[in-house]
C-alpha cells in the first residue's frame, strides 16, 4: 500500500516576494530545493507561521544562492511578503521515507538539518 509520507521541510523561511500577478506557484532559491531533494513541479503544502494560513502550489526553481521565497499567483493573497512560513513536501512509498528536513535564517540560508 503507498503511504503519503513527509519528505521534505523547509523550516522557518522568510517570504521575500509575494507576486499576485504571476500564474501560480512558489518559487524556492535551487540551493535549499537541492538540501531537501525538492524538484520542480512536485506539491508543496505552505504554513504560515506568521497567519496561520496553509496552501498547496507547486515549486518553480529560483536562482541558487538568491535565498528567494517568493508566493506566486492567487496564493499571495493569503500569505504576503515578510511572513515566515514552513514548506514541506511529501512523496509516497510503500516503506517508511527518512526526510530531510533543514532549517534557515532570516536570509533563507541553510542553518541546519533537523
Amino acid at each position: 500500500m503507498l503511504r503519503e509520507q513527509l519528505q521534505s521541510k523547509i523550516h522557518k523561511a522568510q517570504v521575500t516576494e509575494a507576486n499576485v500577478a504571476y500564474v501560480g506557484s512558489i518559487t524556492i532559491d535551487n540551493d535549499l530545493l537541492e538540501k531537501i531533494n525538492l524538484w520542480p513541479g512536485q506539491k508543496v503544502l505552505v504554513v504560515s507561521n506568521t497567519s496561520g494560513a496553509r496552501l498547496e502550489t507547486y515549486v518553480i526553481k529560483g536562482p541558487p544562492g538568491s535565498g528567494i521565497i517568493c508566493i506566486n499567483g492567487a496564493a499571495a493573497h493569503l500569505i504576503k511578503a515578510k511572513e515566515e512560513v514552513i514548506i514541506i513536501g511529501f512523496a509516497f512509498s510503500e516503506t517508511p521515507i527518512e526526510a530531510k528536513c533543514i532549517l534557515v535564517d532570516e536570509k533563507n540560508k541553510f542553518v541546519k538539518y533537523l
